[in-house]
């Protein structure tokens, strides 16, 4: 699908389906008064008879005929302008071209509201961020897919009202907007992708060569250690969850320098249990079928490098993920078993179940002690408890510096990712505490979210770090705003965010 910008006025805008986003009551939008006299009333009569009052959500179709040069106009609310946040534009931008979809249309006009003008060239990257995640689908698998072929293939982001002068930005500043709304996207679908597909296809192997495919095309460095190199590192909580499945684990490393000296050295790493069957503390069915995602923090730093190189960010990144299976077999590790992490810590199992957190333990330690960075960022579907906390929609962020975690959080607003900030409590400590080893792999139900942070802390050291743990918004139930069915690929944009300075 081809994104572009137009400055078309709307009355003459040439389109299947034209979307013009109005702040509050259409009838008090002047662009909306201009297409409705047009249409000899019909438009706000529509808008009458369904009460539309320009809330987000809200909207009404018409259809235009002759009268003007675009066949069919949507209006859909935005809520107050003073209100306004330009992230709702992926979900908007995203519903547009669904909306399209569903009329047949082949070209659609996306108008940004009066609240963009503020910043249209920031509006505009994230209206293109959204028009592409509206367009992405997961066939794969299907023989014949239930929805037909999008029929949308031209998206072209207009503005309804006129930027400032002196913040006006020039035709060509809105073209580099939509590529890097592009670059965003398909660093997104491409995390979607690798959460979607089934964990006998997506394995650790496979996963290694995506991570060598996306460093071949954008100029990557990419190292790939095997189960006896890992072992060299020492790194043997990572191993001894491994050990239960037929399949080698692959540690995953990508770096990305920028051409100039880097601001400083950023490690992304991420959770990478490609299937998780929760072990000898086994999951039961319910619990057990969505496990495929349980590499999404893998997924999202593995990905989220095609849009580092592209953005051409101004820092030295690492992309470090420990990927392997959580199965059961003879050799798999029990509870009770003392374990010996990479920087020599023993932890006492006592939940197979909470193998995540071993994994990253190692992971971080490797980043600590190879890369040396100057921050460190962990992405992981870690807990159930982070879902009791904060629902299905939010992650949990926690920290060992709180001024990290608000530059974090900032870039996660900008970015339209919802993310809540945890307290590290040190009393919940003491559920780690082991009569027999270093300390435990897990806690006591009551908070489950904080003790996994707290365990993870411990690998972390001195580093500035933020821990985002992604188990409720890195998959989806079903369709909303920018949001697929499935794998979302959650984080992977306010990564790009945070890097791009």
């Amino acid at each position: 699908m081809k994104v572009r910008h137009t400055g078309s006025s709307l009355t003459d805008v040439s389109a299947d389906l034209l979307v013009v986003c109005v702040h509050g009551a259409p009838s008090r939008s002047e662009i909306v008064k201009e297409l409705d006299a047009a249409l000899e009333g019909r438009l706000l009569a529509r808008v009458k008879a369904l009460g539309m009052e320009g809330k987000p959500g809200e909207s009404a179709t018409v259809y235009s005929g002759d009268a003007l040069s675009a066949e069919h106009l949507r209006i859909v609310g935005a809520g107050p302008e003073k209100d306004f946040r330009p992230a709702a534009l992926k979900d908007m931008a995203a519903d547009a071209v669904r909306a399209g979809g569903k009329l047949g249309a082949k070209t659609v006009v996306f108008a940004l509201p009066a609240g963009a003008a503020q910043d249209l060239e920031r509006a505009t990257e994230l209206a293109a961020t959204g028009a592409q995640l509206g367009a992405y689908r997961f066939d794969k698998y299907r023989h014949q897919s239930k929805k037909p072929p999008l029929s949308v293939g031209d998206v072209q982001i207009a503005t309804a009202a006129a930027a400032p002068s002196s913040k006006a930005p020039t035709a060509r500043a809105l073209t580099g907007a939509v590529r890097r709304g592009e670059a965003i996207s398909q660093a997104v679908a491409q995390a979607r992708d690798f959460v979607n597909i089934p964990a006998g296809d997506m394995t650790p192997a496979k996963l290694a060569t995506e991570a060598r495919a996306i460093a071949r095309k954008h100029g990557l460095t990419a190292k790939v250690l095997g189960a006896a190199e890992c072992k060299r590192l020492g790194m043997g909580m990572f191993l001894d969850v491994a050990k239960g499945s037929a399949r080698e684990p692959k540690f995953i490393h990508l770096v990305y320098k920028p051409k100039s000296k880097p601001k400083k050295r950023v490690a992304l790493v991420g959770k990478g249990i490609m299937f998780d069957s929760g072990g000898y503390s086994l999951k039961p069915t319910s619990g057990m079928l969505e496990m495929k995602a349980d590499m999404s923090g893998a997924a999202a730093v593995i990905a989220a490098m095609g849009a580092v190189a592209a953005l051409k960010v101004p820092y030295e990144v690492h992309a470090i993920a420990a990927c392997c299976e959580n199965m059961i077999s003879g050799e798999a590790y029990k509870l009770g078993d003392v374990i010996k992490g990479m920087d020599g810590t023993t932890v006492e199992v006592t939940n197979t179940d909470a193998e995540g957190r071993l994994t990253l333990g190692d992971a971080i330690t490797y980043a600590r002690q190879k890369v040396k960075p100057d921050q460190i960022f962990d992405f992981a579907t870690l807990t159930g408890a982070c879902m009791v906390a904060l629902g299905p929609y939010t992650a949990a962020v926690l920290s060992n510096d709180d001024d990290l975690a608000e530059k974090w959080l900032e870039a996660s607003r900008a970015a339209g990712e919802d993310m809540w900030q945890m307290p590290l409590n040190t009393k919940l400590g003491e559920q780690l505490k082991s009569p027999i080893a270093d300390m435990k792999n897990a806690g006591d139900r009551f908070g489950g979210a904080i003790t996994a942070g707290l365990f993870l802390k411990n690998f972390v050291k001195d580093s500035p770090w933020v821990h985002v743990d992604i188990a409720g918004p890195a998959t989806s139930s079903r369709e909303q705003g920018a949001w697929s069915q499935g794998g979302t690929g959650f984080s992977v944009a306010t990564i790009a965010e945070y890097l791009r300075d």
